[in-house]
């Protein structure tokens, strides 16, 4: 999902005393004693070979679309059971 420059713009302009934050619940010392910083894994750089119209696919959906492709594979990888091994 893409969000316009105007639409930036908009959310910048907002102050802060005018965001409504009555529905997001108090962060209290017991939450910030279960929090835990998870830093991911370094990625592996590869050569991959991609159909054009694919690749462009793929960068039509704006910055990011090697993570977007990464995301994809993945989900693809955790959902596999056993198709793509026959």
């Amino acid at each position: 999902m893409s969000i316009s420059k105007k639409r930036i713009e908009e959310i910048e302009a907002i102050r802060d005393e005018d965001i409504d934050f009555s529905d997001i619940p108090e962060t209290d010392d017991a939450f910030w004693e279960r929090v835990a910083l998870h830093m991911p894994k370094p990625k592996k750089g590869v050569y991959v070979r991609l159909d054009e119209d694919v690749l462009a696919w793929l960068k039509s959906k704006g910055e990011g679309y090697q993570t977007r492709m990464n995301a994809m594979l993945r989900t693809l990888m955790e959902s596999d059971k056993g198709l793509l091994n026959r």
